[in-house]
């Protein structure tokens, strides 16, 4: 029989912090399968659907992806409205918009397993909501201006890999933010966002089982929250998170992080995912080949959305080998994936450490409690895993997931186009700053009130998803 043993899922929560010209603000974000099971499968087959998405082709000007199946990890409770009503979003590093369900909408979901109950933004409810016409300058940005309608307004289209999709109208109304108003103190701020107004979903998004209302993205492009505070001058476009597999919970910080310092590394330009020029790797100082055409196009993906590391079938067995050259032990496969093999001793103790050298010279270590997980008591597992991705051109790709980012502080500066981490405590707090030079003190939270788990080995407490997008113009 097929050996199929149950990880357990430890809560995790994350503290959002978006910096504006002279505010900071807080979100608490709350894991989506807080005290439920998942069996050892799920975490290899939520990045095979992750991966199958990340390729999709993107009809926006900047790009964009977005994670919105049942797998995801995390959300957040949000405001919408005049007066404010609250709604649950997924949050997303890389989506291009924020969207929630509208009303009416007789193929939104109407049940959720997460513990509370889903909501439909109502536009007429609202007394700050407006239609985004076809002549607004955000229509003209996402290229409807030829087949808006104006009866309707601007609309979207979103298709997904998995054939899932969305439809709505985009609708500009105010967004209300918890503004930090000192060290650990926050109050109310309202702000005008353009948002999705979905009122027709299928697919995943239609499923009731762990359902959201809707889903918040940080990306790239300028459809983003993100980016429309940025363009009024009311944000910065830095973002960073440190997720901290240990007690199960985080901080990411939109904006200026002040402290701790972080060493960083350039952004492949005019990529569609956060890809950075890795140029070495070794096992312990000792080198492993890198193929060419990895080093040459800078084929790394710095990936919050995947939950384990992925390789070059060469580079993989290469990684191995050097490994278990260090210490011997007898692997055996579990799933059909995963190499593990039984051990009594402290794995940090006899596993060596593995080097990631990119360019600048920024160095990413990641040591044995990052890369082995446990199934059970003296047994272990690689978290590195054959990689599923290839670019158009065939070229080998490397994604590094939440296994080698946790206990980090990871930071995307989109603005400077780089991205760079620091050994950090995730479980402590960090310092942002804000537009007028304040600095303020932000701790990692967790505010479900569910049971903790056991959260077994050191798989990763947050599995975020990055899944392209594709925006197409309604007829």
């Amino acid at each position: 029989m097929e050996l199929r043993k149950k990880l357990c899922i430890m809560v995790g929560v994350l503290v959002v912090v978006m910096e504006l010209a002279s505010c900071n603000f807080v979100f608490n974000v709350k894991h989506k399968f807080a005290g439920k099971e998942k069996k050892l499968a799920h975490f290899k087959s939520h990045d095979t659907r992750r991966h199958s998405r990340m390729l999709a082709s993107v009809d926006l000007p900047l790009g964009g992806d977005s994670r919105v199946d049942s797998v995801g990890l995390y959300f957040t409770k949000i405001k919408l409205g005049t007066p404010p009503k609250e709604y649950h979003v997924q949050v997303d590093t890389g989506s291009d918009i924020l969207w929630v369900n509208c009303s009416p909408c007789p193929k939104c979901p109407t049940k959720t397993n997460l513990g509370f109950r889903l909501a439909l933004y109502d536009m007429s409810a609202s007394n700050t909501s407006k239609k985004v016409s076809c002549e607004d300058d955000f229509c003209s940005f996402i290229a409807q201006s030829e087949t808006c309608q104006p009866a309707r307004g601007c609309s979207y289209h979103i298709v997904y890999a998995d054939e899932s999709t969305s439809d709505g109208n985009f609708i500009r109304d105010s967004l209300t933010l918890d503004q930090i108003t000192g060290d650990l103190q926050t109050g109310p701020l309202g702000q005008q966002v353009v948002f999705g107004c979905g009122s027709d979903q299928s697919g995943q998004l239609g499923k009731s089982d762990s359902a959201v209302d809707g889903v918040m993205g940080f990306g790239q492009a300028n459809t983003s929250v993100l980016s429309q505070l940025a363009a009024t001058g009311d944000a910065k476009r830095v973002f960073s998170h440190c997720l901290d597999n240990v007690k199960g919970g985080g901080i990411f910080a939109v904006g200026v992080v002040d402290s701790p310092t972080v060493k960083t590394t350039p952004m492949v330009p005019n990529q569609m995912h956060y890809n950075v020029m890795l140029r070495g790797m070794d096992v312990d100082g000792a080198p492993l080949d890198l193929p060419p055409s990895l080093v040459r196009y800078g084929g790394t993906i710095v990936d919050s959305g995947t939950t384990l590391a992925y390789l070059p079938k060469a580079l993989y067995e290469s990684l191995i080998q050097t490994i278990t050259a260090h210490q011997p032990v007898k692997l055996h496969i579990v799933e059909d994936t995963f190499q593990c093999f039984s051990f009594t001793k402290d794995p940090d103790q006899a596993f060596p450490p593995v080097n990631f050298d990119f360019e600048d010279s920024l160095k990413l270590t990641v040591y044995p409690h990052d890369y082995l997980f446990s199934l059970e008591k003296n047994m272990y597992c690689f978290g590195w895993q054959v990689g599923g991705l290839t670019t158009e051109d065939s070229s080998e790709v490397i994604l590094l997931g939440d296994m080698v980012l946790s206990n980090k502080l990871v930071v995307y500066d989109l603005e400077n186009e780089v991205i760079g981490w620091a050994d950090h405590n995730c479980s402590s707090s960090i310092k942002v700053k804000d537009g007028s030079g304040g600095v303020y003190s932000v701790g990692a939270h967790n505010l479900s009130t569910a049971p903790r788990l056991l959260m077994v080995g050191k798989l990763l407490t947050i599995l975020w998803t990055l899944v392209t997008l594709a925006f197409t113009s309604l007829a």
